[in-house]
C-alpha cells in the first residue's frame, strides 16, 4: 500500500528518525497503522516518552507458561519464547510458580508447557495453578485460546497425566483449544521443536494487532542467555576425585565426586543439578551381546554394536514398554503372559534391569531389531554439592552407588556404577548444568533457612552453606541431617562442625536411625524441635526439602502440618493452605526424587 512519507524538514524528527518512521510504515497493514496511531496518541497523552508502558493487560500477547521439574518444559518454553520474538510476536515467558492464577481472566493466547513426574503429579511450581483449575475456584476462561503440550514417561503408568489434566480443565474453564495437545515421551527434541514452530504460525494470525514487538516493545521479554553445553553438546570435563564418604561398615557406599570445568566457562548456582552422561558396563554389554547371539563387532551404522550398545542405549533403566515390545518380537509366551498382568508386571520390573529379562529370556536377533526396541541413554541428573564462590571451576557431587543382590547377581546402577566405580580419576566425563529456579536461597540474604536433608540430600544443602560463607552472610542456618549411623554415615561431618562452630550454621539436628533400639529419622526432630522451629518460620524461614520423594519427603511434609496445626494453632484446613501459601511465596521448596 502507499503511505505519505513523512519530510523532516517540516517535522519536530530528525533525519534520522524520519527514516525509520517511513520504513516502518511502508510494511505495515491499514489495520496496522490504526493500531500504531492509537498506540502513540495514549503514549503522547501519558505523557511518557521514549519509555514505553506496561500493557494493562495480556490481551494481544502470547503467554508462555510452564511447569517444569527437571527443566525439560522450562528450555523447550524457553526456544518457543526465542522462536516466537524472532517471528516478531509480543510474548511473554512465566513459570507457573511465578505466574498468579487470577492473571488467567485476562490472558487471551496461552501456550501451556507441563511435566508429570512420580505418580501423575504436577511439577511443584505447577501445582498451585493445577489444582486451582481443577477446583471449583477454577474461573471461567471463555476468552482463552489455548495450546497444550505434555512432558512425560511412557514407562510410567499415568503418562503425561499433568498435561491431560490442564488441556481438560482449560476447555471445561470455557477456553478454545488452538492445537490438539501433543504428548511427549523422554526422547522428545524434535517433536518439541515442531511444537513450537506451529504454535507460532497458528498464534501469529491472531495476534496480528500486537505485531509491532521491535517498535513499541510492549510484551516483550528480554532476551534470555543461551545456554553454552547441554545434554545435546555436553561438556567433556575430567573427573578429579571420586572418594567414598561412608564408613567400611555402612549398609551405604556413597562418593564425594569432584569435577573439573576448568576452560569451559560454565556458570551454575546453589540449587541446581548436574547432568552426566555415562556409558554402560562392559560386562553387562557383552552379556546381553551373547544372549542375543550379536557379534560384539558386526557395523551398525558407524559403530559397532559393542560400541552402540555401551554407549549410546539404556540398559540398566527398565520400563514396561520395553517388556511389552520384547516379549513379543521373540514370541516369549511366557513374557507375554506377565507383561499381560498389570500388577504381575510392576513386580517383575521392581528388581530388574534391562539387561535381566534378556539375559533370563535369550533368544536370536538382529542387532538392529534388538536396537529399535530400546531407549536411548539419557544422562543422569545429580543435585550440586558446591558453590562456585567457594569451588571456582570445579563441581562437586554427592551420589549413592545403587547396588543390590536380584535373581542371583549383583547389580548396579548405570550412572552411579560408572560415576564411583568405572570411572577412574583423570577420566572424561561428558556433563552439564540443568537450572533449578524451584530451588533458590532466598533473595534477601539475611532471610533465615531451615534445610531438611536426609542422606545424599545433604548435597544442595552443602552449597547453601559454602555460598553463604563465601559472601560471609549473616542469616541464620538450620541443618537436619539424617543417615542410618553417626560413625559410618554422617557425611560432611567435619565441614558441618565446622560451619556450626563458626556460627554460619546455626542449629545442627542429626538422626541417626539404627544408633539406638528405636528408628529416629528427620521428621521426628522436628516435632521435637516444633516449638523453635515455628519460631523461624514466624519471622521469615524459609523451609527446603531434598532426598527421597516416596517415603521422607511425605514424612517430613506431614510433620511440618502438625507443627503448623499445633503451634499455629491452626486446623487442619488452615495447616494445608498456609504450607500453600508458603510454596506461593517459595519459602518452602523441594528437591526430591
Amino acid at each position: 500500500m502507499s503511505t505519505q512519507s513523512i519530510d523532516a524538514s517540516n517535522s519536530p524528527l530528525d533525519p534520522a528518525q524520519a527514516t525509520q518512521v517511513n520504513q516502518l510504515a511502508t510494511q505495515l497493514s491499514q489495520a496496522q497503522l490504526t493500531w500504531v496511531a492509537g498506540y502513540l496518541t495514549g503514549l503522547s497523552a501519558s505523557g511518557q516518552g521514549a519509555a514505553v508502558p506496561a500493557a494493562a493487560g495480556d490481551d494481544g500477547k502470547l503467554t508462555i507458561l510452564y511447569g517444569s521439574q527437571t527443566g525439560n518444559a522450562k528450555g523447550v518454553a524457553a526456544a518457543l519464547l526465542e522462536e516466537a520474538k524472532a517471528k516478531n510476536l509480543p510474548v511473554e515467558l512465566v513459570s507457573m510458580g511465578d505466574f498468579k492464577p487470577k492473571r488467567l481472566k485476562s490472558t487471551t493466547h496461552l501456550a501451556l508447557l507441563a511435566s508429570t513426574h512420580g505418580e501423575g503429579d504436577p511439577a511443584d511450581d505447577a501445582e498451585i495453578l493445577h489444582e486451582l483449575l481443577g477446583s471449583k475456584k477454577a474461573p471461567k476462561l471463555d476468552g482463552l485460546k489455548y495450546a497444550v503440550l505434555s512432558f512425560g514417561d511412557t514407562s510410567y503408568e499415568f503418562f503425561c497425566q499433568t498435561g491431560k489434566d490442564f488441556d481438560e480443565r482449560l476447555a471445561k474453564c470455557g477456553a478454545e483449544r488452538i492445537l490438539d495437545r501433543v504428548d511427549l515421551d523422554v526422547e522428545f527434541e524434535d517433536q518439541a521443536k515442531a511444537w513450537n514452530s506451529r504454535v507460532c504460525d497458528t498464534f501469529g494470525p491472531l495476534l496480528e494487532q500486537s505485531r509491532f514487538s521491535a517498535f513499541s516493545q510492549v510484551g516483550a521479554v528480554a532476551k534470555q542467555s543461551s545456554v553454552e553445553y547441554d545434554k545435546n553438546d555436553p561438556f567433556e570435563a575430567t573427573l578429579l576425585v571420586g572418594q567414598k564418604i561412608t564408613g567400611r561398615n555402612s549398609v551405604k557406599d556413597i562418593r564425594h565426586i569432584e569435577i573439573d570445568l576448568s576452560e569451559s566457562g560454565i556458570r551454575y548456582q546453589p540449587g541446581d543439578a548436574l547432568g552426566v552422561f555415562f556409558k554402560n558396563d562392559p560386562e553387562l554389554v557383552a552379556d546381553v551381546l551373547r544372549a542375543l547371539e550379536i557379534d560384539p563387532e558386526e557395523r551398525v551404522g558407524e559403530r559397532t554394536a559393542r560400541e552402540a550398545l555401551r554407549e549410546n542405549f539404556e540398559l540398566t533403566k527398565l520400563h514396561s514398554t520395553f517388556v511389552k515390545q520384547y516379549a513379543e518380537t521373540i514370541g516369549s509366551d511366557e513374557l507375554i503372559k506377565v507383561a499381560g498382568d498389570k500388577a504381575i508386571l510392576k513386580e517383575y520390573t521392581s528388581d530388574r534391569q534391562l539387561a535381566d529379562v534378556v539375559k533370563q529370556n535369550p533368544a536370536k536377533l538382529e542387532a538392529e531389531t534388538f536396537f529399535s526396541l530400546l531407549r536411548k541413554l539419557t544422562p543422569r541428573l545429580y543435585s550440586i554439592a558446591s558453590s562456585q564462590a567457594e569451588v571456582d571451576e570445579e563441581v562437586h557431587l554427592t551420589v549413592a552407588v545403587v547396588e543390590y543382590e536380584a535373581h542371583g547377581e549383583t547389580h548396579l546402577g548405570g550412572a552411579s556404577g560408572y560415576l564411583c566405580r568405572r570411572l577412574q580419576e583423570g577420566d572424561p566425563v561428558k556433563v552439564f548444568v540443568k537450572g533449578n529456579d524451584n530451588f533458590r536461597l532466598p533473595a534477601d540474604p539475611e532471610a533465615p533457612i531451615i534445610m531438611i536433608g536426609p542422606g545424599t540430600g545433604i548435597a544442595p544443602f552443602r552449597a547453601f552453606l559454602q555460598e553463604r560463607a563465601a559472601n560471609e552472610v549473616d542469616g541464620d542456618s538450620w541443618l537436619f541431617f539424617g543417615a542410618p549411623n553417626f560413625t559410618e554415615d554422617f557425611l560432611y561431618q567435619t565441614e558441618l562442625q565446622d560451619y556450626f562452630k563458626k556460627g554460619q550454621l546455626k542449629r545442627l539436628d542429626l538422626a541417626f536411625s539404627r544408633d539406638q533400639d528405636y528408628k529416629i529419622y528427620v521428621q521426628n526432630r522436628l516435632r521435637e524441635r516444633s516449638e523453635e522451629l515455628w519460631r523461624w518460620i514466624e519471622r521469615g524461614a524459609h523451609i527446603y526439602v531434598c532426598g527421597d520423594a516416596t517415603r521422607m519427603a511425605k514424612d517430613v511434609q506431614d510433620a511440618l502440618l502438625a507443627i503448623f496445626e499445633e503451634q499455629g494453632q491452626l486446623s487442619s484446613e488452615q495447616a494445608s493452605e498456609f504450607l500453600k501459601q508458603l510454596r506461593r511465596d517459595k519459602r518452602y521448596q523441594r528437591d526430591v526424587y
